[in-house]
């Protein structure tokens, strides 16, 4: 700790931001992340401003040998963003956006979260495809993948990537895309953070909003099985401009919920409208026909509330797990192992998702991206542990493992969404890529990391 203690000066005279030490007033909440179940103690952390700022936190660690971290939204299950005895690199104040509507283009600084983003975006009627939680950073999300309501007519968020501006391990600030270091603009595509630290994304836009037609039909346990065969047949179907979660959750004490329903388990299907509004409701009404739900909310609201919509249930200090699966579809024999497996579980917050990909996702090609999840039709699987304590987190946490092992034979392999691995297990990386864009992705990895300073994600391991 000498050798750090000795540099700090240099450190702060380095970069325009603030560095904060153990004995600082700051550092317990400058240190915080989202998962309650994360408490790490950095030596240092550098709340950079700029790339350059970056460029010199890098420099300082490797100077000195000093493990990084990269903190943006500080949403990662596995608490990615903060490290004990190194140096956290924190670009949560990086987090500028500046929109282009006619070329319907976004610059966004790599600590900004998906909050901003939007609401940066949607005041001219434009998005860029995220993820559902709006407190997700969106550096973390897009560098995994990044999938949410837009998925099906937009794709993920790394296939609207048009640019980033890039600081490597030797304190390179570089801008990569398709015209300029192409191969590492294919590798951050879907290689998570091995690569460096983003401080700029480029996007793509997409026209949505500002409002958009949303719909929550919800069931009992013991309408579990109904409901999955009903949401088999139907989501396959629909227009790309709609879009179906199925959530296995507890219902919430709202005031459209019946108070004798409040907190109880369930299923539900969240049905999203981008296009016609008749459209929407006849979707509903199909459901409805088919089997009647105890409740439902059928309602336009503002895309950005739709955004915001499940924050309450996944707040900062909650104590999370999580493991992710593919589904090609919902077998029957699938269908028993859910609904098995859903009662199961402690926590009121804790529930399991399920992701529609097809359509626009399936239109990119395999190789197109570093992606690590096939781009054949599918279901994402998110089994989340949520819990006000962490003693309800170790049951929830053995619950989560035994729904993943027993749902294992009927998904896609090992492999998973990277951005779902709160435990990001060697072999489980490699069969989330596959072996030949693994392959890939260490070679790349070697020519701008090959000391693996970078590690603290879904790890590539340098060829």
């Amino acid at each position: 700790m000498t050798q750090i203690s000795s540099g700090v000066d240099d450190l702060r005279t380095a970069i325009s931001g603030e560095v904060i030490g153990p004995d600082d007033a700051r550092y317990d909440d400058a240190r915080r992340v989202w998962n309650g179940d994360i408490d790490r103690r950095p030596a240092l952390i550098a709340q950079c401003l700029s790339a350059s700022d970056v460029r010199a936190a890098v420099l300082y660690a490797s100077e000195r040998g000093l493990e990084i971290s990269v903190r943006g939204g500080a949403h990662s299950m596995s608490g990615a963003a903060v490290v004990d005895e190194g140096l956290m690199i924190d670009v949560s104040r990086i987090n500028q956006v500046t929109v282009d509507p006619e070329a319907k283009r976004a610059r966004v600084g790599g600590g900004a979260k998906l909050a901003e983003l939007d609401a940066a975006t949607q005041a001219l009627g434009l998005a860029v495809p995220a993820g559902m939680i709006s407190t997700t950073g969106v550096a973390g999300l897009t560098l995994g993948g990044g999938m949410g309501w837009l998925t099906r007519q937009a794709g993920l968020s790394l296939d609207n990537l048009v640019s980033v501006r890039i600081v490597t391990a030797d304190g390179g600030i570089l801008r990569a895309a398709e015209d300029e270091h192409p191969e590492l603009f294919w590798a951050v595509r879907g290689g998570g953070g091995n690569f460096g630290v983003v401080t700029e994304f480029e996007f793509r836009l997409h026209e949505v909003g500002p409002i958009v037609q949303y719909g929550m039909q919800f069931w009992g346990l013991d309408q579990g099985a109904e409901v999955f065969r009903i949401a088999r047949d139907l989501i396959p179907t629909l227009p790309r401009e709609l879009n179906v979660v199925i959530a296995c959750l507890n219902a919430p004490p709202a005031p459209f919920v019946p108070e004798e329903l409040h907190y109880r388990p369930g299923y539900a299907l969240l049905v999203v409208g981008f296009g016609d509004p008749e459209t929407h409701e006849k979707v509903l009404a199909q459901i409805r026909e088919a089997l009647p739900p105890l409740f439902e909310l059928t309602t336009p609201m503002p895309y950005v509330a739709l955004q915001q919509s499940i924050d309450e249930g996944n707040a900062w200090g909650f104590h999370c797990y999580d493991k992710g699966s593919y589904l090609e579809d919902l077998s029957d024999d699938a269908i028993k192992v859910i609904t098995d497996q859903v009662p199961l579980k402690s926590s009121p917050l804790s529930n399991t998702l399920f992701y529609r990909l097809d359509e626009a996702y399936s239109e990119v090609g395999e190789d197109d991206t570093a992606f690590g999840g096939g781009r054949s039709p599918r279901y994402a699987v998110f089994m989340v542990a949520v819990c006000p304590t962490p003693e309800l987190l170790v049951q929830d946490r053995a619950w989560v493992r035994s729904f993943w092992e027993a749902l294992r034979p009927h998904t896609l392999g090992i492999g998973s969404y990277v951005n779902a691995m709160a435990e990001s297990e060697d072999d489980r990386v490699r069969a989330s890529y596959g072996e030949a864009k693994y392959g890939r992705l260490a070679k790349i990895k070697a020519t701008y990391d090959p000391g693996n300073a970078f590690h603290r994600n879904a790890n590539i391991r340098p060829a």
